[in-house]
């Protein structure tokens, strides 16, 4: 059976930490940011652990990450 291909657009998104958890970056901090607090902008900044229903989902689109 040949290997499974990664899905590029997701492995450039997510990650996989060492524990399996799969960490991904916020959204809304690209454009119009003078209306959003800078304590909004500064949350948003982090990186983000996804619920496990939808990590699931994106470990089968990055099986080598």
């Amino acid at each position: 059976m040949p290997k499974m291909k990664t899905h590029r657009g997701a492995a450039k998104r997510f990650n996989v930490t060492g524990s399996g958890k799969v960490k991904r970056n916020h959204a809304f901090k690209s454009h119009i940011l003078t209306k959003k607090t800078q304590k909004r902008k500064r949350n948003l900044r982090k990186a983000a652990i996804m619920c496990h229903a939808d990590a699931q989902r994106v470990v089968q689109l990055i099986p080598y990450k």
